[in-house]
């Protein structure tokens, strides 16, 4: 099973503010390890709390990846981009 993996416009806008480097890597992580898998849950972890209980998160190195996966369309949508320290404000 192969996810389609898709950017809502502020997660674009997060990609291209950080380095070459970090945003390479990110895109690397998720068409490489999480586009392939018959789970896309299965890398991640669920976000918690009333307002995030559909958001899953994924770690690559010191930045975290917030998506949304839906089941029906097989598409991770990457809502949002950033380092660890400041994504969850």
């Amino acid at each position: 099973m192969v996810w389609k993996i898709e950017f809502q416009a502020t997660a674009i806008k997060q990609l291209k503010k950080m380095g070459h480097v970090e945003s390479k890597r990110i895109r690397h992580f998720l068409h490489t390890r999480v586009k392939p898998l018959e789970n896309a849950r299965q890398l991640g972890e669920a976000l918690q709390g009333p307002h995030f209980e559909h958001l899953w998160r994924y770690k690559v190195g010191d930045y975290r990846i917030i998506c949304d996966i839906r089941d029906h369309t097989l598409v991770v949508l990457v809502v949002e981009i950033g380092h660890r320290s400041q994504i969850y404000r």
